[in-house]
């Protein structure tokens, strides 16, 4: 275990995704908190006008829909957990919309599967339209479209959601606020010599040898899969934070620095990790051609590669395969993330972006490899 509460990490971090639970949300299953839920909503109003921008992941929807129909157990039959996060997902949506608003900020409601997290081009979709939605200063509000997907009720845990919405959108901290103070060596309701974790490495295999089982009769996650999200979050360089959620001030307290529940560190650099992934990519399906002035941009001035900069397209290749950049004489200039397949890059090569809705029948990324997602060759 580490010693030291690392301060910096969340006091410095720019993208924050927060992720709440069932128990939390909907106050033991009484229903919508709609106090606490105001609370949070006010101190993420605070931080955006900071200057940071923030995701919230929130459960409750099946909790919220069982009130609702005046279930007092939860159902196992899907098409009921269906139902249920469908009469849930109207009221959780209309509270943070509510609550936010009240502060004087925008919300959106966004609903994922990890389907649409494991398919390249929906994920390149969910990716731009979230960081659209925090440049236009508006506060994402997720939950798994439970109405729609059997997976994601039977097995899948919003945990394992903010971890991935954090690699998604490159976040630098993952806030997990519970009904636990955080963890411990052991389960301190059983253990009496089980002493608290204030920091220690995400994806430490003794971790997990620590959490606990199943979590509540609301939720469907527990310790383990905080942990585990973790070590997820921790593969794009995120570092995790596991709070207590009814803290005092919790979020805005984290992000002065201060020493709340237990902090999950990532081994590697947010920046390192992602340009890494690039870096060690072995197969790539195609490559570009960029003439001079394009090789000197990205060589000297660290820009994106525009499209008018491309002389020529090689290979098939989708949305987000990772592909070659080449200087007129065949030699690897750099490697990065397709903007556009290969078909839509042979239009719009040697072409300016105000062109690229008539060519393609719709507007997208200026770049054809944004220069965050790129890596010099040496």
């Amino acid at each position: 275990m580490l010693k030291d509460f690392d301060s910096a990490i969340l006091r410095d971090a720019r993208r924050v995704v927060v992720k709440v639970g069932s128990s939390l949300v909907t106050n033991e299953g009484r229903g919508l908190d709609e106090a606490a839920i105001g609370e949070w909503c006010r101190q993420m109003s605070l931080l955006v006008r900071e200057g940071r921008e923030v995701i919230m992941v929130s459960s409750g929807a099946i909790a919220e829909g069982m009130k609702r129909l005046g279930w007092t157990t939860r159902p196992h039959q899907v098409h009921e957990l269906q139902a249920a996060a469908a009469v849930g997902q109207m009221g959780l949506a209309q509270m943070y919309e509510t609550k936010l608003r009240e502060n004087g900020l925008g919300s959106a409601q966004v609903l994922l599967t990890h389907a649409d997290l494991a398919d390249r081009e929906r994920y390149l979709n969910a990716r731009s339209t979230l960081l659209t939605l925090l440049k236009l200063g508006v506060l994402p509000v997720i939950n798994e479209n439970d109405t729609v997907v059997n997976d994601e009720i039977k097995f899948g845990d919003n945990d394992t959601l903010g971890a991935l919405v954090a690699n998604l959108v490159e976040a630098d901290a993952l806030v997990i606020l519970t009904d636990q103070k955080g963890l411990y060596t052991a389960d301190p309701r059983k253990d009496t010599s089980a002493q608290f974790v204030h920091v220690a490495q995400a994806g430490d295999a003794a971790l997990e040898a620590m959490a606990g089982g199943a979590g509540s009769s609301l939720g469907r996650g527990g310790m383990i899969t905080k942990i585990l999200a973790a070590k997820r979050a921790a593969g794009s360089g995120a570092s995790t934070v596991i709070a207590w959620g009814r803290e005092p001030d919790a979020l805005l307290r984290l992000c002065e620095g201060e020493s709340i529940g237990t902090l999950l560190i990532a081994p590697t650099q947010k920046t390192q990790a992602r340009k890494q992934w690039i870096a060690d990519h072995l197969q790539m399906r195609g490559s570009v051609t960029v003439d001079a002035g394009a090789v000197k941009k990205l060589r000297s001035d660290g820009s994106s590669l525009l499209p008018i900069g491309m002389t020529g397209v090689d290979g098939e290749f989708s949305r987000g395969d990772v592909i070659a950049i080449r200087s007129d004489d065949g030699l690897e200039v750099a490697r990065g993330l397709a903007n556009y397949a290969s078909a839509e890059a042979r239009l719009i090569c040697r072409k300016p972006s105000s062109q690229f809705e008539q060519l393609l029948g719709y507007s997208a990324e200026p770049e054809m490899v944004h220069r965050d997602n790129m890596v010099l060759s040496r």
